[in-house]
């Protein structure tokens, strides 16, 4: 398996693996607080994003994790509106997905498509020609009917369980 998440594109994205040198625009991108109402937090700072993608794309300190990072371009406009990530438990076959788009780009159907497009690219391979994960699993907040809307068109289903206050959505190879 690549220890470097694969680009992958949809018919309106294109899902780049994340580079510190993206910070300044996604630092824009992500700027609106209103974005942090269901994680908690608050926007990062260009400087504080160059830290933070400085970490995330060194990889997990645990070699059986992949840490992947793709921020989305939106094609037509040549800009960057969010980002998709996974965390992928590489002996467990599983992978916890996770999706942002900024406010400007809010209501287009930008994060399903992303979302969709990141379910397909982990559980048909991922550039490998073999499934990264048999299992992909969001977790959300019970309030955020926005993200339970793109987690169901990503083909995710509302589990019985929780973890911190949040519903596990999930989906296996053989669903959706």
């Amino acid at each position: 398996m690549n220890l470097e998440p694969e680009p992958f594109t949809t018919a309106r994205l294109d899902a780049l693996p994340l580079r510190v040198a993206y910070a300044d625009e996604m630092a824009a991108v992500l700027g609106d607080p209103a974005l942090h109402t269901y994680t908690g937090g608050a926007p990062e700072t260009a400087d504080e994003l160059r830290a933070r993608y400085g970490r995330q794309t060194a990889g997990s300190p645990d070699p059986g994790v992949r840490w992947w990072n793709w921020v989305l371009r939106v094609r037509d406009e040549g800009r960057l509106a969010g980002y998709v990530q996974a965390t992928v438990d590489v002996p467990g076959a599983e992978a916890e997905i996770a999706w942002v788009v900024g406010t400007r780009w809010q209501g287009r159907g930008y994060a399903k498509e992303a979302a969709e497009g990141l379910v397909t690219h982990l559980l048909a391979g991922a550039g490998a020609g073999t499934a990264v994960a048999r299992t992909v699993l969001a977790h959300i907040h019970p309030d955020h009917d926005a993200s339970a809307a793109v987690a169901g068109a990503a083909g995710l289903a509302p589990t019985e369980r929780w973890c911190d206050g949040e519903r596990r959505w999930e989906r296996g190879a053989g669903k959706g």
